[in-house]
């Protein structure tokens, strides 16, 4: 019987046109680092939205959230394959892209929202970067490689030119958001400055004698992705229907939290832990700097800047060559 079985087995999948196989029935998705930048992710898993547009495909699959971030840890995840999707900054994504491509190929899905950092100072002398001296130090997530660390770059080459490009990386350090924002805000030890996101950078602007001194979206020209999400050539090519379902599950999240800022808010004070009021988060929310959009915002300029300074050996020369193609892809930039 077991014989006459294993037959069948073989002449049924001998018979599948060639590469056919079943699409996998368990994600493995990490919630990222926390924070605005995350809520959609927290969003579809409170509200099961990647299974319910799986099972529209005629898929039934389980996510498993895994509560890690931080973009190394999740990028070995990807590449070792125990994360499907993976969400980052795209300063982190244009390195892993250009890491991978030729062997993994790691493309973006889509954007996740859109808002702006805030290089939020302490220190009195600090009225902008050019205030900045010696033992001064400012607190960024990762030295070099993080959205802030680019973003200072581009300044220093648009005042100073291009041999200054690293001109303020020495005075960085590499902390989590919410030391640097406990540090800055209780005024101990040595950070002058800290390159925040939200809510913390709110919590940081209404401390006495914190005060913003640049902010992301005026250094990029405007409204620019904040958080993405990719994933590899070979997940996206051998599971069209649950890749289409997570991308469906996403942009029903981005509309959710617009469509009901209260209940996204509560949803995102939950996964930080109970902490915050709903009306600081709502109000945040309704700034119009903040947005939850799939399309990409600006992901072109940093690959010039960082191919150009030679972080990123290749260049791409469309955000095709970034994306895997998708209707709110072609509309960014």
């Amino acid at each position: 019987m077991k014989k006459t079985i294993a037959m069948a087995v073989f002449a049924a999948a001998a018979a599948l046109p060639l590469g056919a196989q079943a699409e996998v029935s368990k994600l493995n998705i990490p919630l990222g680092a926390g924070g605005f930048g995350f809520l959609p992710l927290h969003m579809m898993k409170e509200h099961k939205l990647i299974e319910k547009h799986a099972e529209k495909a005629g898929q039934k699959v389980t996510v498993n959230w895994a509560n890690i971030g931080g973009p190394s840890v999740m990028i070995d995840a990807l590449l070792s394959g125990s994360a499907d999707f993976i969400s980052a900054g795209p300063p982190s994504f244009l390195l892993l892209w250009d890491r991978t491509k030729g062997t993994a190929n790691v493309k973006g899905v889509a954007a996740m929202s859109s808002m702006p950092m805030y290089l939020n100072a302490r220190a009195p002398h600090l009225k902008s970067l050019d205030d900045l001296k010696e033992g001064d130090k400012i607190a960024v997530t990762s030295v070099k490689s993080s959205i802030p660390s680019i973003v200072m770059q581009m300044y220093a080459v648009k005042k100073y030119g291009k041999d200054q490009a690293f001109r303020f990386d020495p005075y960085t350090v590499t902390m989590n958001h919410g030391d640097a924002a406990s540090a800055l805000i209780s005024g101990s030890g040595s950070i002058a400055a800290h390159y925040a996101s939200s809510p913390l950078a709110e919590r940081e602007m209404k401390t006495k004698g914190i005060r913003t001194i640049q902010n992301s979206d005026d250094v990029m020209g405007g409204s620019t992705t904040f958080t993405m999400v990719s994933t590899t050539t070979r997940f996206h090519d051998q599971n069209p229907k649950v890749y289409a379902a997570f991308v469906a599950a996403l942009q029903e999240a981005q509309e959710m939290i617009k469509a009901d800022k209260e209940a996204a808010a509560k949803v995102l004070i939950e996964s930080m832990g109970g902490s915050g009021a709903v009306p600081d988060m709502v109000e945040i929310l309704n700034n119009p700097s903040t947005k939850y959009t799939a399309k990409p915002e600006n992901v072109m300029k940093y690959a010039a800047f960082m191919h150009e300074i030679k972080s990123i050996k290749n260049r791409p020369e469309k955000l095709e060559d970034l994306f895997f193609p998708g209707p709110a892809v072609s509309q960014g930039n």
